[in-house]
């Protein structure tokens, strides 16, 4: 158990973290003869329950980020266009007869904006379900490892 959790300090990570904290309760409870291999094993899961608890928001930090960042570049293209309308119509208005060329700026210029947003938009939610699904498979790793130390524990204890 011992070469394990030194095994898990020089990894470092999330799922080393997670393992480690299973390993040292185990170790910790494994010198009180006192308590049934039943109970000290769901201590064991406890432990890793928690220690995964509190191990994804770290994965999850930049998710929230990403999330936004392809909302606001949306709006951002909204913005764009909105200005660029106003610029188009203005220089309809403030000719007598209208200017092709600034009224063409104007387009152009709601035209790219809105361009930008929807790309920007677009690259944002693919990295967003990108890492979503890294840390869901991440996740499932760590559930399955927790698992296989749980029974190899639970066989030990036998």
């Amino acid at each position: 158990i011992e070469s394990a959790i030194a095994a898990c300090d020089k990894q470092r990570g999330s799922m080393a973290n997670i393992i480690r904290s299973g390993l040292e309760k185990y170790s910790a409870l494994s010198k009180d003869k006192n308590l049934e291999a039943s109970k000290q094993m769901a201590e064991v899961q406890r432990s890793i329950e928690e220690a995964t608890a509190l191990e994804m928001p770290i994965l999850e930090r930049n998710l929230i980020a990403m999330s936004t960042i392809a909302s606001v570049s949306t709006m951002f293209g909204l913005l764009g266009t909105v200005v660029g309308m106003i610029r188009a119509f203005s220089a309809l208005a403030n000719a007598g007869a209208p200017d092709a060329v600034q009224l063409s700026i104007g387009i152009s210029e709601a035209l790219i904006n809105t361009a930008l947003g929807i790309f920007g938009g677009i690259v944002g939610i693919i990295a967003y379900n990108f890492f979503v699904n890294k840390v869901d498979h991440f996740t499932y790793m760590i559930d399955e490892a927790s698992y296989d130390v749980i029974q190899t524990l639970t066989a030990k204890t036998k």
